[in-house]
């Protein structure tokens, strides 16, 4: 059965915490930083949030999801001004060489082969393109895994994966620190703990905004698109790639392409 990444995507209308906001927020404008004056392609975009963003920037910008119903949102929305394909992470439908950068957000745990959308991403980025993923921390100590996923990734195992498949210069950078400051803070730490070692996390974004509304209060429905000021900017931090850490709720891995010569392959030539 091909699977429906709709309920555990987020959505326009849905509602978030400001936390949540900030997330989305940051990686965009951490992607913005690499796409001015590029060709950009995300991967597994959902209902593409973060491409009109993107495109204020860009040269051109691609999304791609696998999931039917979440293109329909996002074409619904940008209307023919962003280019969407139905894709495949494992094979990316595109000619060698044809993107400046590559992004993949919390999507690689979803992944069966995540070394074949890395070997994927490096051969559809230019000689000097770089790959920007950024994942929730697995070894952050309140972490629940998300329905559908498959694996997720630690420091230095990302930064292996990375290697294997070509990259190099990788930096690490983590977000949104763990340490609960306030009483209330840890309160909601523990009791996030103990409802994902009783399993009892809701399975759906959904469901968790109800959790959340409860601990966190009044929540925010989410814009069709990514603007500036949009939420709090949160500070990223450079970190080991040698070790893992638990010190931050997100990651992000920055891997660069260095290769010279090459021919284009490939079904979509842009």
């Amino acid at each position: 059965m091909t699977p429906d990444y709709t309920p555990v995507t987020e959505l326009p209308g849905s509602l978030a915490t400001r936390e949540q906001l900030a997330r989305l927020y940051q990686r965009y404008y951490l992607a913005r930083r690499y796409s001015t004056g590029k060709r950009v392609l995300e991967v597994a975009c959902g209902t593409g949030q973060g491409l009109g963003y993107l495109a204020q920037s860009a040269i051109r910008v691609m999304g791609g999801d696998y999931t039917e119903g979440l293109l329909r949102i996002a074409q619904s929305h940008y209307q023919g001004r962003v280019p969407l394909f139905r894709l495949d992470a494992h094979h990316l439908p595109f000619c060698d060489k044809t993107f400046d950068l590559v992004v993949m957000f919390e999507a690689i745990y979803y992944l069966t082969q995540a070394e074949q959308f890395i070997a994927e991403s490096h051969r559809v980025l230019s000689d000097d393109g770089t790959l920007l993923i950024g994942t929730v921390n697995k070894d952050w100590a309140d972490f629940a895994r998300s329905p559908f996923s498959t694996r997720y990734w630690s420091v230095p195992e990302l930064g292996g994966l990375l290697k294997q498949q070509g990259f190099t210069h990788l930096e690490f950078l983590g977000a949104f620190p763990t340490m609960a400051v306030s009483l209330r803070q840890q309160a909601i730490s523990l009791i996030r703990r103990v409802v994902v070692a009783l399993d009892r996390m809701p399975k759906t974004l959904e469901g968790r905004a109800r959790f959340k509304r409860i601990f966190y209060g009044t929540l925010t429905p989410l814009k069709p698109e990514v603007e500036d000021g949009m939420a709090e900017l949160y500070p990223l931090i450079p970190i080991a790639s040698n070790v893992p850490n638990g010190s931050y709720k997100i990651l992000y891995v920055v891997a660069r392409v260095l290769r010279t010569g090459g021919r284009r392959t490939g079904v979509v030539d842009l």
